[in-house]
């Protein structure tokens, strides 16, 4: 059995990317969250400790994708995942997807966006 907890489109402002201008203005970021972890018991015992707060995975992220700039959106994923993973030992494995939505490409497109996955162990 495989249990999901997601959270969908943390917004973040922050500096993060290659250019001058990105480092200056900044821009949003939106990020998402596909936790796996044993959901069985914190759902037959209906008691929210025995799961994972889902108020505590958005701080954390927000917290980790704010505390310094990275240069890259697959810099951004993989710190919020190892931290994610170290901090809620009940995950198994977390897919982190961070959308840049105004990323300075010569192209109109909606955004762009990295996906990982990454478990214990």
């Amino acid at each position: 059995m495989t249990d999901h907890i997601l959270v969908h489109r943390i917004a973040i402002y922050a500096h993060h990317g290659l250019t001058a201008e990105e480092a200056k203005l900044g821009q949003r970021f939106y990020i998402s969250l596909d936790c796996t972890l044993d959901l069985s018991v914190a759902g037959k015992a209906d008691d929210w400790d025995l799961s994972v707060c889902y108020a505590k995975l958005t701080a954390a992220t927000t917290r980790v994708a704010t505390a310094r700039r990275f240069m890259t959106i697959e810099a951004v994923a993989e710190a919020v995942a190892g931290t994610l993973l170290e901090e809620f030992p009940r995950i198994d494995t977390i897919t982190v997807q961070v959308d840049k939505p105004s990323a300075p490409v010569p192209a109109i497109i909606d955004g762009v966006s990295v996906r990982i996955s990454r478990g214990r162990g």
